[in-house]
């Protein structure tokens, strides 16, 4: 057929172009296939090129054609498998897709795997669309990001989803926001709360609400949900003014199989692996990429460059690491193939992971790559060249589900449960972790963070804030989703908003202005993050206080300023004749408690002396009268 015969090409995509892609090292592909505006023979038009190799003819359709296959006849490009067109006459925002013959004559209405724009759900087309022309003035964030090591910097995360996080009285797409009034409202909220990163869930296209984002068709396109590729900057360049991070989850674990995406994409496994066995995940419904691919690798990996140089988003979050690390992963015995040692380990997937820790780290201008890896892989956050698979932060998987079987006994219990909250400092400086509590952990039954705690319910909202004070004061970066800053009620849910009204409410109220302190507590003090992955920066006061279930501990400054001795108790016994040992003599003043708050400029915050009496092992104490799930944070020289 006409679109097999090999052409010379348009001479857009060159013979350079096309040795980098085949090598998995063309980190700007996304320039090159996809649609590009162009001016080709003295016409202006729209330039289309797309990898698929199994194909016996490609046409470019849309209503410029009436979607007619044969109206546009693409070429094929001498040993590449891409396929290209030039169509005089189009530009901007036109609905198009590839129509793809088989070898065995079916013909595929495929989307564009690197479409900058998608159509509306539940429309499945992509939209040429010219990226250029935002003018970005976020020099300065982007100057400081450079120049700042990540590991000693604060980070405090808002996990988003902007579809349920407000929405608008309107039935017009849903009640959406868009980007540009999201970017606004948002930006207030993070900053009147202290946090310092936003991370965005389900931003690259998606067909299905209800998978949040994760099972995606559109790897380079904002999703439409929320408008166009360019409020989608508008967004980032915003909150960037503000001095907000934004962080977006990025899925290269598996994709679906609707019809109009990725999965056979030439009428045969392309993107995916061929053998179901490691092609396709059970549990999921999905598809697994194939990472031994180099083409599918690059693809990949130019995604990741593209979302950080074109949006200069901060960090990628990577979901469902373990899933692509182990071959065995939601796999039964007989139903997943042994690597060439027989071993469980997706070999592929490790060089994968350390070519784009590689190139990101080259390229990223200090953006960070986050894992959420839920095992105890070796090295997760450790360079590649020292063995390890080079991400910046990986989330503590371990810590969070501990945390939460502790919170969630009965107080009387805790103290034959106390190890599960002191066992994560045994590992604390394994990896470079952030303590996350995430949207996973408030779906599926698992109830919202307020309505796990035991008790009454001014019970539930003390023994919340005694729980976020331990976790703010342990070490690692921190994370918390949407509504756990104020005590949502009810389970998340992706089709409505979340329940704002509460905040209204005295407990509610009160509980968000406690997070708010301890999140403005944490960014101002450098003893909350220099040194979370040093052993020098903890220190226990007590971890072995079960019967009480009390834990006192000290974080440490690089320069021995400002430390801070956190005490947390667990129950709701007070401890009047409470006394904590200190590792030196002086002046013990009062931070924040639970019945006030943080001490604000002008306010007599309360102080203690230390005195020359041995206690919890430490030379020096402080009697503290400790009210029930009281907590306390001090300030020492």
């Amino acid at each position: 057929m006409a679109g097999r015969k090999k052409q010379i090409g348009i001479g857009f995509i060159t013979e350079v172009d096309r040795y980098l892609y085949g090598n998995g090292t063309h980190y700007e592909i996304y320039e090159k296939l996809g649609a590009h505006p162009k001016n080709y023979k003295g016409k202006e038009g729209m330039y289309f090129a797309v990898w698929a190799p199994h194909a016996e003819a490609v046409g470019v359709v849309g209503d410029f054609n009436n979607w007619n296959p044969e109206a546009n006849p693409m070429q094929v490009l001498a040993d590449s498998g891409i396929y290209e067109a030039f169509v005089p006459g189009i530009g901007s925002g036109e609905l198009y897709k590839f129509a793809i013959t088989t070898q065995t004559g079916k013909i595929l209405f495929k989307a564009d795997p690197y479409a900058f724009t998608a159509e509306y759900r539940p429309g499945t087309a992509s939209i040429t669309t010219d990226l250029s022309g935002f003018s970005w003035n976020d020099d300065t964030w982007m100057k400081q990001r450079l120049e700042q090591n990540p590991l000693k910097a604060p980070m405090s995360i808002y996990e988003v989803h902007l579809g349920s996080w407000k929405k608008k009285n309107s039935e017009e797409r849903d009640g959406y926001y868009t980007y540009r009034e999201a970017a606004h409202e948002l930006a207030d909220y993070v900053i009147k709360m202290g946090y310092t990163h936003v991370e965005l869930m389900g931003i690259a296209e998606h067909p299905y609400d209800g998978s949040w984002g994760y099972q995606v068709t559109g790897y380079f396109a904002p999703t439409s949900r929320y408008g166009t590729p360019e409020d989608f900057m508008y967004f980032v360049n915003y909150l960037h003014k503000k001095g907000i991070g934004v962080l977006l989850d990025w899925v290269p674990a598996h994709f679906p199989k609707d019809a109009h995406g990725l999965a056979d994409f030439d009428g045969q496994p392309l993107y995916e692996y061929a053998d179901p066995r490691k092609g396709e995940h059970p549990d999921w419904g999905t598809k697994v990429f194939d990472y031994g691919k180099y083409e599918v690798a690059n693809f990949l990996i130019a995604n990741a460059v593209f979302w950080v140089e074109k949006f200069h988003v901060d960090g990628l979050r990577v979901d469902a690491v373990a899933s692509m690390l182990y071959l065995d992963y939601g796999r039964n015995d007989g139903n997943w193939i042994p690597n060439i040692y027989g071993g469980n380990e997706n070999l592929e997937a490790i060089e994968f992971f350390k070519h784009l820790n590689s190139v990101m780290g080259e390229r990223g201008k200090g953006a960070v790559v986050i894992a959420e890896e839920s095992t105890t892989w070796p090295k997760v956050t450790k360079a590649p060249e020292d063995g390890g698979l080079g991400f910046t932060f990986k989330w503590n998987m371990g810590w969070m589900h501990d945390f939460l079987e502790y919170m969630k006994l009965d107080p009387y219990f805790r103290k034959y449960n106390h190890n599960k909250m002191t066992f994560g400092m045994t590992y604390s400086t394994s990896e470079n972790f952030i303590l996350v509590l995430s949207h996973d952990e408030v779906v599926h039954l698992k109830c919202s963070m307020l309505n796990k705690m035991p008790g009454s319910y001014e019970d539930k909202f003390a023994n919340l804030k005694a729980g976020y004070t331990f976790m703010f004061g342990h070490p690692g970066k921190k994370l918390l989703f949407m509504g756990q800053d104020f005590g949502q009620i009810h389970e998340w849910d992706e089709k409505v908003s979340l329940d704002w009204y509460l905040t209204g409410e005295e407990q509610h109220a009160g509980l968000q202005s406690y997070v708010s302190d301890l999140l403005h507590i944490y960014q101002k003090y450098p003893a909350l993050y220099t040194q979370d992955y040093k052993w020098d920066g903890f220190q226990w006061i007590n971890a072995n206080d079960g019967d009480r279930s009390i834990f006192s501990f000290v974080r440490y400054s690089e320069t021995g300023k400002q430390n801070l001795l956190f005490i947390c108790n667990f129950t709701p016994v007070a401890r009047d004749d409470y006394r904590v040992g200190v590792p030196k003599k002086g002046t013990y003043t009062l931070v924040l408690d639970n019945q006030h708050g943080m001490y604000r400029r002008g306010e007599k915050a309360p102080s203690f002396r230390a005195v020359h009496k041995e206690c919890d092992g430490q030379p020096y104490s402080v009697s503290y009268p400790l009210p029930a799930y009281g907590t306390a944070i001090l300030r020492f020289n």
